[in-house]
């Protein structure tokens, strides 16, 4: 019986839809692509998405892809035809999870370049490559990403508003200005309602010394500015965005915040790219307000920071990595998803006087902390909750995969992880050689020095050689310590040649796992973890005894 398949096309920006754009060359493509497939049916009906980024926009919210779901859940069609992978989207967890979900309804996915991306359910390495795939996508996107940040900073310093969502207290209106490309730009407008929120927000933060929680438990019980919070709910988020942003200055700022791993993460304000000037049409907050304001935090916060700056710092730090429950673990309470709410412990040793830290593995629910109003437990320690949880998905494990296939993959980890330190060592050899090579050269010029023939005096040859060969006994010691991590790496091989002979059970390949292999393990066996203080309720995508009739 022929195969139904439908054509999925995608493009970034506007441009891409011109006649000779990149849409009708990926139509074309994908189109020929399935006529030479003999026992597939091209179906009438296809799937375009304009002007979306497969990045930036979750899978939950591009409504094409979810009406390709919904249609393969129904079975009009067996196979969904793409260009390239990209098309399907670049967010590494969520288009795997999209292409396992369209596998379990019979849809396979086929792209021109790549063929079949679709992994068998049980096929555990292939939805790992899957992962990997969506990986790179998401990097090459994070690039193309950076080169764009470099205008932007210059147009902000130049006091340009960038486009986005409106901050909290104005609204979006046309400037009257026409980009280059064509579009009407908007400019910033003050809402003079919420200006005023805005106003008691710094009081409360500037006069009574509130921090970010406090502020936003006071404005969700006031009965008018609660009906006036951004998505019905005041958090201490936006709270700290509102105390921190210097557009309510007037001043225009970028790189207030950068995307790492998917995920925001504020930078300190001597990275932001602000305006020259500040402009007195969307100015809230006076100048000498917003600069106490901000002191005033620095100095609050200096209450609760250790002297944990690199030059002080000299003892030392315990980190003992990620969560590998992150994403799958609930609050029981709120059914809010719990975040990284880890922190450090810091202590001095009496007798040698040496700094030393601790940290504490904490899962938070973030509704809890952003100041909604909740009961009860909001945090739990990592120590208290995963082995609870890891200890029957181990279990699991031993029963559902095979010895030879992780330990072929964990070897090939390990001769990777060897590499990449062996080519550390040689770049910093390298690098070693070439100040080397330069002091050589310096040091044959002194006697022209001596006499005048050199560009440089003598003193100033003696102190620029005297520079690099400072730089020089660094080097050294760099590439002392990568020789070192080397070793140790050999060592960690002969020691897992060993671990082969002898082929653990597989829990106990899964305890020894770092917290980024659990992760990828719990997101396929996990559908949610709800927690409470006394209660663990825990939701398998799997049923075991299903599972296990068919494999046995």
């Amino acid at each position: 019986m022929a195969k139904r398949a439908r054509i999925l096309l995608r493009v970034s920006s506007n441009q891409q839809l011109e006649a000779d754009g990149d849409l009708t060359v990926q139509r074309q493509l994908v189109r020929e692509y399935v006529e030479k497939q003999p026992d597939w049916i091209l179906d009438e009906k296809e799937y375009f998405e304009g002007s979306s980024s497969g990045y930036k926009t979750a899978v939950a919210k591009r409504d094409v892809l979810q009406e390709a779901l919904y249609d393969a859940e129904k079975g009009e069609y067996d196979i969904l035809a793409a260009y390239k992978d990209d098309r399907i989207g670049r967010r590494m967890w969520e288009i795997g999870a999209y292409v396992m979900r369209l596998k379990s309804f019979g849809v396979e996915i086929y792209t021109v370049k790549d063929g079949c991306i679709s992994p068998e359910s049980d096929d555990i390495m292939g939805q790992m490559i899957l992962a990997l795939r969506y990986g790179n996508a998401q990097k090459s996107s994070s690039d193309t990403g950076m080169r764009v940040k470099d205008t932007a900073q210059k147009l902000v310093q130049k006091g340009k508003f960038m486009g986005g969502a409106a901050p909290y207290g104005y609204k979006l209106e046309l400037s009257g200005e026409i980009s280059k490309h064509g579009r009407a730009l908007h400019g910033l407008v003050i809402l003079p309602e919420k200006a005023e929120v805005v106003k008691y927000i710094y009081e409360l933060s500037l006069n009574k010394e509130f921090g970010s929680v406090k502020i936003a438990r006071i404005l969700n019980e006031h009965e008018i500015y609660k009906k006036m919070a951004p998505r019905d709910i005041w958090k201490s988020g936006t709270i700290t965005s509102i105390l921190t942003n210097p557009i309510y200055a007037g001043y225009t700022a970028y790189k207030r915040r950068e995307r790492i791993n998917g995920r925001y993460r504020r930078l300190d304000s001597e990275n932001w790219i602000i305006s020259e000037k500040a402009d007195e049409s969307i100015r809230i907050i006076d100048s000498e307000t917003w600069n106490r304001t901000q002191e005033k935090r620095r100095q609050r916060g200096e209450k609760y920071k250790k002297d944990t700056d690199e030059e002080a710092w000299k003892g030392i730090r315990k980190n003992t990595g990620e969560l590998p429950l992150i994403d799958v673990i609930y609050c029981g309470y709120c059914k809010e998803k719990m975040t990284n709410g880890s922190k450090y412990n810091y202590w001095t040793i009496k007798a040698t006087g040496e700094k030393r830290s601790c940290k504490i593995r904490i899962y938070k629910c973030q509704r809890a902390w952003q100041g909604a109003l909740h009961d009860k437990t909001s945090q739990i320690r990592a120590e208290r909750i995963e082995p609870l949880v890891l200890e029957p998905i181990a279990g699991y494990i031993g029963r559902l995969l095979k010895e030879r296939d992780v330990w072929e993959q964990i070897e090939k980890n390990c001769v990777k992880k060897k590499e990449i330190k062996a080519g550390r060592v040689l770049k910093e050899k390298q690098e070693l050689k070439k100040m080397q090579e330069k002091i050589a050269v310096m040091e044959k010029n002194i006697p022209d020095a001596m006499t005048g023939d050199y560009p440089l005096s003598l003193e100033e040859l003696m102190e620029l050689i005297r520079k690099y060969k400072e730089h020089a006994e660094k080097q050294e010691k760099a590439v002392i310590h990568q020789e070192i991590e080397l070793k140790k790496a050999d060592s960690v091989f002969m020691e897992q040649e060993k671990s082969l002979k002898k082929i653990p059970a597989w829990p106990e390949v899964f305890w020894n796992a770092d917290a980024a292999v659990k992760r990828v393990l719990i997101h396929k066996l996990i559908e949610r973890i709800e927690v409470k203080k006394t209660e663990i309720r825990i939701l398998f995508k799997i049923d075991k005894e299903e599972y296990l009739s068919k494999r046995i």
